[in-house]
């Protein structure tokens, strides 16, 4: 049905950050674009986290064909335990992205019954009316990706996450030149993702971080106490590079960071010199 309209509903995210999901729909198809959390203010105390109100997908579950998920940090695959109990519909994801999302159903007990597929950058594919595309983005995490969508009424262009780093930690820039041919015959609609680009200036690049824990780590004369997300795994193979750079030994505390940790070792993803990890 060429006169069907297209329909972008924003259920999280769009604008904050946090609990991001979106739904794009046609002719009574539904794909739906990650699926985060949102981690509490000081003035929600008792609240661990929140999802994305599904009440829209569960009404309409019959239609959701897939989740496609941009990149696994927790703001865009956390939701999706608790989500893909109600609406079980196949995801769509790069190789670490995978990785991260399946450690996190088997936690939730959902390894077995969840159905989650690698896609790689480039390699086109069709559900129902639309015909979907990943592309490489720079990122924060590696295997960060956007998403082209060619639907009947032109193409929608989702970047996911995305930075202009020129150094970044996993080597891995934008690739604004297969995006350019991607939307050659031009774009329908574009949803851009990037904090704080509506500020003046640009955001260092993530080598800079790097350069700050070795010399944080190089420099403490005790032992050194690194936070950070347990799907942010460029910060922790920056921090085990520092350590193995000042002959120290790194400890992983957390059941996620540890699952995370043994899974993207596992996948190629993080390295360690043998004896490193204690």
């Amino acid at each position: 049905m060429q006169n069907s309209p297209l329909r972008i509903i924003p259920l999280g995210g769009l604008g904050k950050i946090g609990r991001n999901m979106m739904v794009v729909e046609y002719n009574r198809e539904i794909v739906v674009i990650d699926a985060g959390i949102l981690f509490p203010a000081t003035k929600t105390p008792g609240v661990d986290f929140a999802i994305p109100n599904i009440a829209y997908l569960k009404k309409n579950s019959s239609k959701v064909r897939a989740f496609l998920i941009t990149h696994g940090h927790e703001d865009h695959i956390g939701a999706l335990p608790f989500i893909l109990k109600d609406i079980n519909a196949p995801v769509y994801a790069s190789r670490l992205t995978h990785g991260l999302i399946n450690v996190k159903l088997r936690e939730h007990g959902l390894g077995e019954k969840s159905t989650v597929n690698i896609v790689e950058p480039y390699a086109p594919f069709k559900i129902g009316p639309f015909r979907i595309e990943f592309f490489r983005v720079c990122h924060s995490i590696p295997d960060a990706m956007g998403i082209a969508i060619k639907t009947p009424l032109g193409l929608v262009i989702h970047t996911g996450d995305f930075k202009i780093d020129h150094a970044p930690a996993d080597g891995m820039g934008s690739d604004l030149t297969n995006l350019a041919k991607i939307t050659a015959d031009g774009v329908f609609l574009l949803c851009s993702d990037s904090t704080y680009s509506e500020v003046d200036g640009y955001t260092e690049s993530e080598s800079v971080v790097g350069a700050a824990l070795d010399q944080m780590i190089g420099n403490a004369t005790g032992r050194v106490i690194v936070a950070t997300f347990a799907s942010l795994i460029s910060r922790i193979q920056q921090t085990i590079d520092a350590a193995v750079t000042h002959g120290r030994f790194v400890s992983i505390i957390g059941r996620s960071m540890n699952n995370n940790v043994k899974m993207a070792l596992k996948m190629g993803y993080l390295s360690a010199p043998e004896g490193t990890l204690v």
